[in-house]
């Protein structure tokens, strides 16, 4: 007769032969890799701080692929196996690819994110002076908690166009002697009628006003001046001829966007994870874009990362992953080979490099336990994102998420499965079902993340750097 111990041991054995298991990569990382992570991630929280726009991060990413070897994409060119190019599209939108051995027939591996961030931008006539002090008008780009932007420290990042057509790169707030801005708030005291509003009403999008200052212009007279002059908004305007050349009808062709004055940092005592603006979806565009360039063999099929704009205003314009820039690539690449743009397209398999949200035990009811990812259990395979009955999501075939699980699997890498919350309470997208669109195999893959869209993200280290072994093994062996 079985006893009890017997019976136990077996259950036990079943269950590690037949229970889905998820691995922590805080228990599984050796020694070695925990510093190779953590290596990896000084570099990665460097590119956050100096990329804090989507044409700060195209500059940063032709940075990286020239370090690497990679030389400007030429149309008509004919390239080679084992040829590094990379493609700028308006400066906001880039392309890197390593030519494969085998023909673009059999298709490309793509890893497809996006560079830009919620953020709140500069409307085009911004500048005005109310009661002696200047602001900004603004108008908030993504979807953002509007009331975590006040009483924070903000930088002024961006380019203004002269009418001259000269440019003027602008960059005020990252600096230590920087001065910063900020979007006041009320204080507590005389917040009654605030509180009555509902949060997403807390401060409205027209109270997102940025204060930049409140010196009057002096007249070089001793005369007093009136108030209602607007002199403060003079002396603005002086202090930005005097070190721009700048006049106010400049503003008019201007892409200023306002994002947090802070670095990126640890976060713990142990130093395991990273706060920093900007991660979603900086984190998987940067570890994309390293898994490219560190490839040190010529690969089998031609590997692409294309790093979009305007995902989160619906991926639509010229710069965002709607438009025609990586489809005009891949046909230039297949033109060179004779073959049709349909084949290369209907043979490549994507991963859409984008993040997921983690679980986060102080709102615990806002997502499915068995269905979200955690922090430090890997990078995230999400199947379908969409809301509600899963609209707006490409939702990948039983096939191809099973190839991706055995590579990961064969690969060694740390991976979990998620969604973006319960069924009928939220739900997002990516840029997945364009790419899908095009009749490409497409699965999201990303780095759950937590306070996502906020002005300070959170991110494991161990997720990120299983991240960028995850895009490296499906460039490197996925076939």
């Amino acid at each position: 007769m079985p006893t009890e111990k017997n019976n136990n041991s077996k259950s036990k054995q079943l269950k590690e032969k037949l229970f889905l298991k998820r691995k922590s990569t805080v228990k599984t990382f050796t020694e070695a890799e925990q510093k190779k992570a953590d290596k990896f991630c000084e570099e990665y929280k460097g590119f956050l701080n100096a990329a804090k726009t989507e044409r700060e991060a195209v500059d940063e990413a032709v940075m990286v692929c020239i370090n690497a070897g990679f030389s400007e994409f030429k149309a008509g060119k004919k390239y080679k196996a084992g040829d590094k190019i990379y493609a700028v599209n308006r400066v906001k939108n880039v392309i890197a690819a390593i030519i494969g051995i085998e023909s673009l027939q059999k298709g490309v591996n793509l890893i497809a994110a996006h560079i830009d961030s919620p953020r709140i931008d500069l409307k085009q006539n911004p500048l005005y002076e109310e009661a002696e002090l200047a602001y900004f008008k603004t108008h908030y780009y993504g979807g953002i908690k509007k009331y975590q932007w006040t009483a924070t420290p903000l930088a002024l990042h961006g380019v203004i166009i002269k009418s001259d057509l000269s440019s003027v790169k602008v960059c005020i707030g990252e600096d230590d002697n920087d001065p910063v801005f900020t979007v006041t708030d009320l204080l507590p005291h005389l917040s009654q009628e605030q509180y009555k509003r509902p949060a997403n009403q807390l401060i409205k999008g027209e109270e997102l006003n940025i204060l930049i200052g409140s010196r009057p212009f002096k007249e070089e007279t001793d005369n007093a001046s009136a108030p209602g002059t607007e002199l403060v908004k003079l002396n603005i305007m002086k202090l930005l001829n005097e070190k721009y050349g700048l006049v106010e009808a400049d503003f008019l062709s201007a892409e200023l966007e306002a994002v947090p004055a802070f670095k990126a940092r640890d976060i713990g005592f142990d130093r395991s994870l990273i706060g920093s603006y900007g991660q979603d979806d900086r984190v998987c565009a940067y570890t994309a874009l390293k898994a490219l360039v560190d490839y040190t063999k010529t690969p089998k099929k031609t590997a692409v990362v294309v790093l979009a704009d305007k995902e989160e205003v619906g991926s639509d314009g010229n710069t965002g992953m709607k438009s025609a820039f990586l489809k005009d690539f891949i046909d230039e690449l297949a033109n060179a080979e004779k073959i049709p743009l349909r084949t290369v397209l209907g043979n490549s398999k994507c991963l859409s490099a984008d993040v997921n949200v983690a679980f986060d035990p102080t709102f615990p009811d806002t997502t499915e336990k068995l269905n979200v990812a955690y922090m430090n259990y890997g990078v995230a395979l999400t199947k379908y994102t969409g809301s509600r009955g899963k609209a707006g999501t490409s939702d990948a075939s039983a096939e191809f998420t099973a190839e991706i699980r055995k590579l990961f699997d064969e690969n060694k890498i740390t991976w979990q499965t998620g969604e973006l919350g319960k069924v009928d309470l939220g739900g997002g997208g990516t840029v997945a079902m364009y790419l899908a669109n095009l009749n490409i195999d497409t699965i999201d893959v990303g780095v759950p993340v937590l306070s996502m869209h906020a002005p300070y993200e959170v991110v494991s280290k161990g997720d990120v750097y299983n991240t960028y072994r995850a895009y490296k093994a499906f460039m490197q062996n996925y076939k």
